[in-house]
Parts: structure tokens; C-alpha cells; sequence
């Protein structure tokens, strides 16, 4: 039962993050997420890690490179949960219902979660007189 739970959850992480390549928010991440559960299940999966930690890292540091894009990614997190309410409890709207609307809403506060530990994490560190030597 144990195995089937981190496989499932890697694969969602792993789907999550391919979504998110083509959509807006942090696909890297998730995907870096779901390929690091999985290899903890699958070890062939562990070379294509680091690749992808190095590239999920390089872009969660331009995510929080500038003060604009820092804010356009919380105003963007602030519209999915606005747009999440809205799809919620507006029955007139495409696609209207809870179900609709709590995924929105998790998609904003994923997005703003990930946008938090990028910047108390990279933000920091890009700073840091070390890392520019």
C-alpha cells in the first residue's frame, strides 16, 4: 500500500508539474517533486534528478529575480483563488462547481507556496556576497 501511495502521489506531482510547463505556475518544481518521489520507488529514475533540480533551481531564482516578477507571480496566485471563489459559487460560469473551484484555489496557493520557498530560499542566496564570486 505504501509503495502504490508514493507512486501515486509522484505520478500527480509528475502530471502536475508537466501541466504547469504549458500553463502558468512553477511546472519545474512540481516536476523536480514528482521525479524525486518516484525514484525513491524506481532508482533508474534518479539520473534524470539532477538535471532537472538544476534547471528547476536556475528557474525558481529568475522567478524571484525582480521585484515586478515577484509581483505579477502574486497577483497571478491572488487571480486563481479569486477566479477559484468566483467558479465556486457562480453557477452561470462554464464549468461552475466546487470542484472546479477548489482546483483553482489549490492552484493558487501551490503557486504561492512555491513563490514563497523560492524566495526565502534563492532570493537569499543570489544576494549573499559568496554566491557572486
Amino acid at each position: 500500500m505504501k509503495r502504490l501511495g508514493v507512486v501515486l502521489l509522484g505520478a500527480v506531482l509528475l502530471a502536475a508539474g508537466i501541466l504547469l510547463l504549458v500553463l502558468p505556475g512553477p511546472g519545474l518544481l512540481l516536476v523536480l517533486a514528482g521525479l524525486v518521489t518516484l525514484a525513491s520507488e524506481f532508482p533508474k529514475l534518479k539520473r534524470y534528478v539532477d538535471p532537472v533540480r538544476h534547471r528547476a533551481m536556475k528557474a525558481a531564482e529568475r522567478s524571484v529575480a525582480s521585484p515586478l516578477r515577484v509581483a505579477v507571480s502574486v497577483a497571478t496566485s491572488l487571480a486563481l483563488i479569486a477566479a477559484g471563489v468566483l467558479w465556486s459559487i457562480m453557477r452561470w460560469l462554464p464549468f461552475a462547481g466546487w470542484s472546479t473551484g477548489t482546483s483553482l484555489i489549490l492552484s493558487g496557493l501551490i503557486l504561492l507556496g512555491l513563490l514563497g520557498w523560492s524566495y526565502r530560499n534563492l532570493r537569499v542566496r543570489s544576494s549573499s556576497p559568496r554566491s557572486r564570486n
